[in-house]
C-alpha cells in the first residue's frame, strides 16, 4: 500500500500547500534536495563562490592559467586526500599523517633513483607502496594496539617529519631528470593533477557508495560492535581504509613535487591535511563516523580552493583564511545536524 493511501485523508494537503502559507514549487523542490542531499548545500556554496569571482575579479579569476592553478595545484591535493579521509572518518577514525607521507614520498623517489639506480617506475611504486606501509602501521597501532587515530597518526606524523628533515638536511632536491617525462602524466602537466581528482572521486564514489567495502565502511562507523556480530571484519575495513588515505597522501605529494619541479621539506605537512579534513566535514561526512560522501568532500575542495584562490586574486591577505575555515567548519556541522535531524523528521 503506498503511502499516501495510508494516510488519513486530513492528513493530506492540497497541492498548492495549506492556505495563506503556499509555497512555489520550484521552491518547493529546491528546498526539498536541500534536506535530501547533503552535498546540495556545499554545491549551491561552490557555485556561489565561483560566480562571485569569476564577476567580480573576471580578467584574472577566469584566466585560462588561473583555472588550472585552482583546479590542479589548489583543489586537487585536497580532494585526493580528502577521499582517504572520508573513507577513515565514516569508520569513526582520522589519519593526520597524510601530510608528512605527502612531504616524504618524493624524497624516497629522490634517494632510489638518484642515489641507488633504481628505474624510475619501480621508485615510484615504491614510494606509493611507503603510503601502504605506513597505513599499514597505523593500522596496525590503532586496531591491533588499540590506541586512538588520533594519537597514532600524531606520533607517525612526527616520525616521517623528522625522517625527512634528518635525510634531506632540510634542503630541497632536484626532481630526478630521468622521472621528467613520467611527471607529466603523474602531475606536471597544466591540468593531469585535477584529472587524478576526478578520475578517482569517481572511482572511490562508486566504492563507497555500490560495493561491499563502502557497505561495510559504513557500518563499521554506524555501529562497530553491530557490524563484528553481523559478521563484518571491521578491523580489516579500518585497516584498509588507513593504507588507501597513506597511499593518497604519497601520491599527492608526487603529483605536487613533479609540478612545482622541486621536492621540498617543508611542503605538505599538517596544511594539506586539515584542508582535507575540513572539505570532508564541508561536504557533509560526520566526525563521528557512520556517514559521509566523497562527492561532497570533492565539492568541498572545490569551495576551499576558491577561497583560497580568489582572496588571492582579490589581493587579500592570507592570514584571515583561518577564520573564514573555521567558521566554515563550524556552520557546516551545524547545518548538517540540522540537515540530517530535518531527514529524520522526514522518514518518521
Amino acid at each position: 500500500m503506498s503511502e499516501i493511501t495510508e494516510r488519513s485523508p486530513q492528513a493530506v494537503s492540497p497541492p498548492g500547500g495549506p492556505p495563506g502559507r503556499s509555497v512555489p514549487g520550484p521552491l518547493r523542490s529546491a528546498l526539498g534536495l536541500l534536506g535530501r542531499q547533503r552535498e546540495a548545500t556545499v554545491f549551491v556554496v561552490a557555485v556561489v563562490l565561483l560566480l562571485y569571482f569569476g564577476i567580480r575579479y573576471n580578467s584574472t579569476f577566469v584566466s585560462q592559467t588561473n583555472l588550472a592553478n585552482l583546479l590542479s595545484e589548489t583543489a586537487a591535493p585536497i580532494i585526493i586526500i580528502a577521499i582517504g579521509e572520508v573513507f577513515l572518518l565514516i569508520c569513526g577514525e582520522i589519519d593526520l599523517s597524510a601530510g608528512f607521507v605527502f612531504t616524504f614520498a618524493p624524497f624516497l623517489m629522490h634517494y632510489l633513483i638518484d642515489f641507488y639506480g633504481v628505474p624510475v617506475v619501480a621508485a615510484i611504486i615504491i614510494a606509493l607502496l611507503f603510503g601502504v606501509v605506513v597505513g599499514w602501521v597505523n593500522g596496525f597501532l590503532t586496531v591491533t594496539m588499540g590506541l586512538p587515530s588520533f594519537i597514532t597518526t600524531l606520533g607517525t606524523g612526527f616520525i616521517l617529519l623528522g625522517l625527512t628533515l634528518t635525510t634531506s638536511h632540510a634542503y630541497p632536491a632536484t626532481i630526478p631528470a630521468s622521472s621528467v617525462g613520467i611527471g607529466r602524466w603523474i602531475g606536471a602537466a597544466p591540468w593531469s593533477q585535477f584529472i587524478w581528482a576526478l578520475a578517482l572521486t569517481a572511482i572511490f564514489y562508486i566504492v563507497l557508495t555500490r560495493t561491499r567495502w563502502g557497505l561495510h565502511t559504513i557500518a563499521t562507523g554506524g555501529n562497530q560492535l553491530g557490524a563484528r556480530e553481523s559478521g563484518i571484519k571491521t578491523g580489516r575495513i579500518k585497516y584498509g581504509n588507513f593504507m588507501l588515505t597513506s597511499t593518497l597522501g604519497a601520491l599527492v605529494g608526487l603529483q605536487v613535487a613533479f609540478y612545482v619541479n622541486t621536492i621540498d621539506p617543508s611542503a605538505g605537512g599538517y596544511q594539506p591535511m586539515f584542508y582535507a579534513v575540513t572539505a570532508a566535514v564541508i561536504g557533509g561526512t560526520a566526525m563521528l563516523g557512520g556517514q559521509g560522501t566523497i562527492l561532497g568532500a570533492f565539492l568541498g575542495g572545490i569551495v576551499l580552493a576558491t577561497l583560497i584562490n580568489g582572496l588571492n586574486v582579490a589581493g587579500i591577505s592570507a592570514n584571515p583564511l583561518n577564520i573564514v575555515f573555521g567558521l566554515a567548519i563550524l556552520l557546516s556541522m551545524i547545518a548538517n545536524v540540522r540537515l540530517a535531524r530535518l531527514r529524520a523528521a522526514g522518514r518518521n
